[in-house]
């Protein structure tokens, strides 16, 4: 799934006012050459008019670009999301790709099965940043030794916790849980309380709890479909583990609260408000609470995963339409590297702009590069940090110790499937969780077996 934002000025509260770009409007470039001789290229993903700084941020660097690359001129179509699932494989299927078009992680493998992306193997030497960028997040947009895209941002789940809270409980802020069993014994001394504190809350509706059930499992070294991608493998010990903690958090520590069937919104009100302890998310809920919210950045702490096994990843990157010329491929390319991929430049990038303009600049995430490349991007956005990063710090450590884990193939089917195994023991005391987990692994390896 994506993680919770647009970006880092932008975020949910611009999404009920937008209305998503028509798919005829989407479409590929059409000639790839000018009659001047410029190669033109489509690109999506440009921030939408009533998202005012990023818009304007987005088009300066697109401007710069076209001054350095005189020979190129750049097409922007302005959507929000990104991404809408429920009309990308329309467009797939449409011929409607721009010629540069963003994908999140978990689309790779089917854009290419659908054969709708170009093979840019013989043109990656040509990305400077190409090497720099973590190996992981490169393989996923490698398809039996072809490249097919370019990762432009990654996320990672941790556990969020409101520092004061765990003062108020008389826990250690700067010693969170590492375990699944010390968040149950935190969240119970946090519930404790009183005045309507939850001690830890979980998603359990619209996808959000398998979401988040598929992340927990990684965490104690399970998963939701086997290697292979073929069958389901819910129906383990990890799987129970997951479902049984979360029962006796509900049922027998009152920890959770009473009201289930939660979704992201109704956490990040609960966490900003200063009424919950902890909830997993990745970095880029921070923000939100502080600016939607009404949360306080010294009070926002973030820890990774519990458990100490691995944690779910996710983010996003473009791929080019199978239709580009090599002229096309080329100049996307040199796009990407200008835009996104260039430490401490561009629009992801520039920590010094964003910080001019108040967006929060220190956050742990995203990490795209390695080595020199990785240690330019964190010198540069220390030094323009502008929030309490030693809250982070916890986080960044643990995450060198984890297992990194994409999505499931079929994310939102599974994810619906367990949704209800979610809800089920969240809202019945009496669930049967052996039962619930054979139900959705039979659910699952249907899924899988329809291709």
């Amino acid at each position: 799934m994506r993680s919770s934002g647009y970006r880092r000025t932008t975020v949910a509260a611009i999404a009920g006012t937008l209305t998503l770009v028509s798919l005829t409007a989407c479409g590929s470039g059409g000639a790839s050459s000018r009659g001047d001789g410029r190669t033109r290229i489509t690109v999506n993903c440009e921030p939408p008019k009533s998202a005012k700084v990023d818009r304007r941020f987005f088009d300066a660097d697109v401007a710069a670009f076209e001054d350095h690359n005189r020979d190129i001129e750049v097409v922007t179509h302005d959507a929000f999301p990104c991404q809408d699932p429920k009309t990308f494989d329309a467009k797939l299927a449409g011929g409607q790709m721009e010629d540069v078009f963003y994908t999140y992680f978990t689309d790779a493998g089917h854009v290419v099965d659908v054969n709708q992306a170009a093979d840019i193997t013989p043109y990656v030497k040509e990305l400077k940043s190409y090497q720099t960028i973590q190996k992981q997040l490169r393989d996923i947009y490698t398809v039996d030794g072809h490249v097919y895209g370019i990762p432009r941002t990654g996320y990672s789940m941790g556990l969020i916790y409101n520092r004061s809270l765990f003062q108020k409980a008389g826990l250690d802020p700067d010693k969170p849980p590492t375990t699944w069993e010390e968040v149950r014994a935190d969240a119970k001394k946090i519930a404790a309380l009183g005045d309507s504190t939850v001690g830890y809350a979980d998603y359990s509706a619209q996808n959000q709890g398998g979401w988040h059930f598929t992340a927990e499992m990684y965490s104690q070294g399970g998963d939701v479909v086997t290697a292979d991608g073929r069958k389901a493998a819910v129906d383990s010990p990890a799987g129970h583990a997951v479902l049984q903690n979360l029962h006796d958090m509900r049922w027998n520590d009152d920890s959770m609260g009473s009201k289930q069937l939660l979704v992201i919104n109704d956490v990040q009100q609960m966490m900003g408000s200063g009424k919950l302890g902890m909830y997993l998310a990745a970095p880029d809920n921070i923000p939100i609470l502080v600016k939607e919210k009404g949360g306080n950045y010294k009070d926002l702490a973030l820890a990774p995963m519990p458990g100490g096994k691995g944690t779910l990843i996710g983010g996003d990157g473009y791929m080019f339409n199978k239709h580009d010329t090599p002229a096309q491929i080329r100049a996307g390319l040199k796009w990407l590297d200008h835009m996104f991929l260039t430490p401490g430049k561009g629009f992801l990038g520039d920590y010094a702009r964003a910080k001019k303009n108040a967006a929060p600049v220190g956050l742990p995430e995203p990490r795209l590069f390695t080595g020199a490349a990785d240690a330019k991007d964190q010198q540069v956005k220390k030094a323009n940090a502008n929030v309490p990063v030693q809250n982070y710090q916890a986080f960044l450590d643990g995450n060198h110790n984890l297992d990194m884990k994409i999505e499931p193939p079929k994310a939102q089917q599974i994810y619906s499937v367990l949704d209800g195994v979610v809800s089920a023991v969240l809202t019945n005391k009496d669930a049967d969780i052996d039962g619930l987990l054979r139900e959705a692994s039979g659910k699952i390896d249907g899924i899988l077996a329809r291709g």
